[in-house]
């Protein structure tokens, strides 16, 4: 069972694993420096803002510098995203190579237009579905295609499950925020639902990521140490109590570190309960 669940997910490219990584690296820097920008200029960091101060919010980038920093870091990806396509696909498979590079041009886009413009999604509650789509599916799904050239019904159980704690990360963000977003016209699905229903759609997105892994986990079970990453889930569930626990958006502040590490380290535990201990 363990030499087909290798043979079945493929074996580590270390090119491919360098240059997916920074290319993901890539993808969140863009990110980051383009909703500094756009929630910069928008207003929505001020004063009021809950967490650490950003670079244009605190002075420390100008508004052109923060606009350099993102053209800068769009053509890094440009450049990973070709190199990454190529290591995978090389020149013969020109099917794969276009709908990867599409697929890369399209996390770009993603990163941008979260804040950045008129008609940015993550101020029309659109934030979530993105985040799952990108983080989830085209991440997880994406990495192994590139190994694999194909894809398998239960690779979807762990890309659901990545995908929604990265929900978890941006909706306890927008938890925190819920308050000075809806004063500043960001109309996220926190504010559209309020902040009691968004804690239960907290719990809904915990719990539903548990059980994604954890069916994928049963179903390739072979040894003990496939269950190593489940560990992490003490954590998140710790985390969960704490969320049920707080009333006041400020506290949960802390726990976005904690979710986001959680999500980290069940990546690289994942990787070793199934390739490891094969």
């Amino acid at each position: 069972m363990g030499t087909a669940l290798a043979a079945m997910y493929g074996h580590s490219d270390k090119a491919i694993f360098v240059l997916a990584l920074l290319t993901t690296i890539g993808f969140q820097i863009t990110s980051n420096f383009a909703n500094d920008y756009g929630d910069g200029i928008k207003g929505t960091d001020n004063e009021e803002r809950i967490g650490p101060k950003r670079a244009y919010q605190s002075g420390l980038l100008s508004r052109r510098e923060l606009k350099n920093g993102i053209i800068l870091s769009c053509v890094c990806n440009i450049l990973l995203v070709i190199a990454l396509v190529y290591f995978s696909f090389g020149l013969e498979n020109l099917g794969y190579v276009l709908l990867f590079a599409v697929l890369g041009m399209a996390s770009i886009w993603a990163a941008l237009k979260y804040t950045i413009g008129s008609s940015a999604y993550g101020y029309k509650g659109f934030g979530d579905i993105f985040v799952f789509l990108f983080f989830g599916f085209l991440a997880v799904l994406g990495s192994m295609f590139l190994y694999t050239k194909f894809l398998t019904w239960t690779s979807v159980l762990p890309a659901v499950t990545i995908g929604l704690l990265s929900v978890g990360v941006l909706n306890l963000n927008n938890l925190r925020d819920v308050e000075s977003d809806r004063k500043s016209g960001k109309n996220t699905l926190i504010v559209q639902m309020g902040f009691e229903r968004g804690k239960r759609y907290h719990y809904m997105i915990l719990i539903t990521s548990f059980l994604a892994m954890l069916v994928f986990t049963t179903y390739h079970f072979t040894v003990w140490g496939n269950l190593v990453h489940l560990l992490v889930f003490i954590p998140v569930f710790l985390h969960f109590r704490k969320v049920y626990k707080t009333n006041t958006p400020i506290f949960l502040d802390p726990e976005l570190k904690k979710l986001a590490l959680s999500t980290l380290l069940l990546a690289v535990l994942f990787y070793f309960s199934f390739n490891i201990f094969l």
